[in-house]
């Protein structure tokens, strides 16, 4: 094989799939064996970038196994859900949560805490959840009910309907940070738990992604106030919209009293 048939061949590999990692490494490891007698400078690097590519490879599965510590101290649990929310603080929109059962022991390398993903990365993971999870359920409250109800209230509810909308009965939730009240299934409350559990992280991407998606519909009816790009948060250019133009249906007014007169 030549250095450029090998290069495009450890290409190839190296962008397979990311639920395809067991081959990916395999193919990684096959490449190597059989080039690793070729000791032309340019086949070493490219074998060197292989090597590399397994040992990143296997750090971000062992990083990923490490976030299912919960989930593995709670196996004799049939459905184990994981719930996150997300749009507690933007100025404009709903608070929507997501609760998210996952097959046991399945490992989806680049899963964490959708805070600490990539929009590129949220939305692969967001397709990769939703094909493989073994149910997703998602709640949600307008601002109309932030406004008149407050954000506790829109947010556990949210939750609620979350769970009641999986298609399946949970009989453990993982919650990140909070008690859902008015719920009768075992609940265990992890702070930062979109970081610590992979049931929560993958609850955290739907979450994050579908209020993301709804964001931008709104946007093409109230372009004026950039909400493909703050999905509602207060930056400085939204605020100063909301200056220029006051608020839309959307807005929170419980959020805008010190920004807009109303």
């Amino acid at each position: 094989m030549n250095i450029c048939e090998l290069r495009t061949e450890f290409k190839r590999i190296s962008e397979l799939p990311i639920m395809k990692y067991e081959t990916m490494r395999m193919e990684l490891k096959e490449l190597i064996r059989q080039n690793e007698s070729d000791t032309r400078k340019g086949v070493q690097q490219i074998l060197e970038q292989a090597e590399n590519r397994i040992n990143s490879l296997d750090q971000e599965l062992q990083r990923v196994r490490g976030m299912m510590t919960f989930e593995k101290k709670y196996s004799d649990h049939r459905y184990i859900c994981g719930i996150d929310e997300v749009g507690r603080g933007p100025l404009a929109g709903p608070v929507l949560t997501a609760a998210v059962v996952l097959p046991k022991d399945l490992v989806i390398p680049m899963l964490n805490d959708s805070k600490q993903v990539s929009k590129k990365n949220r939305d692969a993971l967001y397709d990769i959840i939703m094909n493989n999870a073994v149910a997703v359920g998602v709640g949600m409250n307008s601002e109309q009910v932030i406004d008149e109800k407050g954000i506790e209230f829109a947010n556990k509810d949210a939750m609620r309907q979350a769970i009641r909308n999986l298609g399946v009965e949970p009989d453990l939730l993982l919650v990140d940070a909070v008690h859902i009240p008015d719920v009768d299934i075992q609940q265990v409350s992890i702070i930062k738990g979109d970081a610590k559990s992979v049931s929560i992280a993958a609850a955290s991407i739907i979450a994050k992604v579908t209020r993301d998606r709804i964001m931008q519909e709104y946007d093409a009816e109230f372009p004026q106030y950039g909400f493909k790009d703050n999905v509602g948060y207060g930056s400085a250019g939204h605020i100063q919209a909301l200056k220029t133009y006051g608020p839309c249906r959307i807005h929170r007014r419980s959020y805008i009293r010190n920004i807009v007169n109303q």
